[in-house]
This record gives C-alpha cells, sequence and structure tokens, in this order.
C-alpha cells in the first residue's frame, strides 16, 4: 500500500509540474502501518538457563542462555571437546532460532519450536556447508 502511495504521489507531482502537494497530518496518519504489524510475537517460553542440546550427529552442547523481554537470546555454548561458542537469536511466539559462532570459525543455525511436552526440538545446519544438517532436541522442559 505504501509503494502505491508513494508512486501515486511522485506521479501527481509530475502531472501538476512539480508541485506537491501535501496531505492533512489525519489523513496521513490513517494511512501509517499499524504497531501490531511492524511487532513479533511475544515470546511464548523462556530458554534461559543451562541446558543440553542433544544433535543427532552426536554433536551435543551444554548452552548457558539469557532470554530478554523481548525474546532475545545471548550466551554460551561448550561441547565436550572443550570447544567454545557465542549464541545470538531470539523467541518469537512458539518458535525460537538462534546461532552458535564456534571458537574452531565454524557456525550452526538452529531453529525450532517447543513441543507439547514442553521440550525443544527442530533442525540445525552448519552455515558453511548448509547441506550439513542434523536434528536437535532437548529433555529439559520450557
Amino acid at each position: 500500500m505504501r509503494v502505491r502511495l508513494v508512486t501515486a504521489a511522485v506521479a501527481l507531482s509530475v502531472a501538476l509540474g512539480g508541485t506537491v502537494l501535501v496531505a492533512p497530518a489525519a489523513q496521513a496518519e490513517a494511512h501509517r502501518p499499524s504497531a501490531a504489524v511492524a511487532t513479533a510475537a511475544a515470546p511464548g517460553f523462556n530458554v534461559g538457563g543451562i541446558w543440553t542440546l542433544y544433535q543427532s550427529n552426536s554433536a551435543n552442547a551444554t548452552l548457558s542462555v539469557t532470554q530478554d523481554a523481548q525474546g532475545k537470546l545471548t550466551g554460551t555454548a561448550r561441547t565436550g571437546s572443550a570447544t567454545t561458542g557465542t549464541i545470538e537469536g531470539f523467541v518469537d511466539g512458539s518458535y525460537l532460532y538462534f546461532v552458535i559462532a564456534w571458537s574452531d570459525g565454524s557456525r550452526g543455525r538452529y531453529i525450532g519450536s517447543r513441543g507439547a511436552d514442553g521440550r525443544l526440538g527442530g533442525v540445525s545446519t552448519d552455515l558453511a556447508h548448509p547441506s550439513s544438517q542434523a536434528t536437535w532436541y532437548t529433555t529439559w522442559t520450557f
């Protein structure tokens, strides 16, 4: 809708020889998108804490995660081989998304959701090798 309004305003300006008409403030306000459209769903659960992420490729990790009120995730991850990583992501409604940047330079993307049993699960992808994927889950409930 906004693109059409801008296009129409430019066409009208050209047709009027460069004269630009400005709509009254009340009309301009009516054409602004609502705040509800621009915001994400509130986080439906909190994944903050220390928990283990189990992967189908046996690359398990212990995560220490902080989640703020808007659903933003930050934290650290550690594997059994003492490789560490930093976590950045978010919870949006019933879904979560985060990336772990590992100390060896690799980066894994984790996309998942909270199941009816309260456990998390989803799919992980090596961002350098997108065909390398694994499923993941938690035994901890959220």
